[in-house]
């Protein structure tokens, strides 16, 4: 291969977004698991050689870079195995050929970062001539980065998400990618779109994105969202009676969480697919009956220690 017909790649990652888009598809998302670093590096080079032209054999990623701002080691320490989790998935950056840049979180979270992550974008093309280069990212304080590139000759990929879920607490929430980022790049790609594009279910490399279901447990948590497990979730609630449980049916099911229908009458009640007991989220179906407790917090009424009611007839399955 002569190398004047290689395409040269580089990868920049808003760490904050990556985290948050992860977390996303593990506890929201039908896949119920972490993007893979690899995984997504391999589609990259797929979509660069779809989008060039030439062999995906042709598109090499040449460089990467993480940007995020995270807690020093002395107020990590204080948040469990956090220092453990961070060092784990500087192991996976590392593997990856990723080079990290921290800077310390303020008062008010990041300061500074997103500058750095501009700077280094765009001196790294312009030094390293890279053909694309790829931006994980999402706001549109990118924008005079993405114009400054386009004066290189330099081609800039987006990989962006738009999402909306209902977290723990049964608020809605939503990611947007700005759209004046998605009319700069030269080559946008909304994530979404292609992952729950029904017709490539069965492409290895839209699949490759994501680790394996166990991995995705074993391995580093987002550490920009404290994890609590399902009993530290509840510690939250108040109102929460260990002597009093309520019976029902479950209502409707969505990406990750659902509804339950009480048997004593009312609204139906919201319950996240954390607190189920027993039984994998997949396990349940509409009409199920389950047993659970309510507990309250300032967001209203929800569901915990759900279980279904035929244990007995429950295929346990791991998440």
């Amino acid at each position: 291969m002569k190398m004047e017909n290689l395409i040269r790649i580089g990868v920049f990652y808003d760490g904050n977004f990556f985290y948050h888009v992860s977390n996303y598809y593990l506890s929201f998302h039908q896949r119920r698991t972490r993007i893979s670093i690899g995984g997504l590096h391999n589609f990259i080079r797929h979509e660069v050689a779809k989008t060039e032209g030439c062999p995906v054999e042709y598109c090499q990623i040449v460089d990467a870079h993480y940007f995020r701002g995270r807690l020093r080691a002395s107020e990590a320490s204080q948040r469990g195995d956090l220092l453990l989790k961070e060092r784990q998935f500087d192991d996976v950056l590392i593997r990856e050929g990723v080079t990290t840049h921290y800077l310390p979180l303020g008062p008010d979270g990041e300061k500074g970062i997103d500058v750095w992550f501009a700077l280094e974008s765009y001196e790294s093309a312009l030094h390293k001539n890279f053909d694309v280069t790829v931006l994980v990212a999402s706001d549109g304080d990118f924008l005079p980065l993405v114009r400054k590139l386009n004066t290189l000759g330099t081609r800039v990929m987006l990989l962006g998400w738009d999402f909306c879920y209902r977290d723990i607490s049964g608020c809605d929430r939503e990611t947007k990618t700005s759209q004046a980022l998605l009319d700069e790049v030269t080559y946008p790609i909304m994530m979404q779109q292609v992952i729950n594009d029904r017709s490539r279910k069965d492409d290895l490399v839209v699949n490759g994105l994501f680790l394996n279901p166990m991995e995705s447990f074993s391995r580093i948590r987002p550490h920009h969202v404290e994890e609590v497990s399902v009993y530290k979730q509840e510690e939250r609630f108040s109102g929460l009676d260990d002597q009093v449980s309520e019976t029902g049916i479950i209502f409707s099911l969505k990406d990750g969480y659902g509804f339950i229908k009480p048997d004593s009458g009312g609204a139906t009640v919201f319950f996240h697919h954390s607190v189920i007991r027993h039984a994998g989220f997949d396990d349940l179906k509409q009409e199920d009956r389950v047993s659970f407790q309510i507990a309250y917090s300032e967001k209203g009424p929800s569901a915990v220690h759900v279980e279904r009611a035929d244990r007995s007839c429950i295929t346990f399955s791991e998440h």
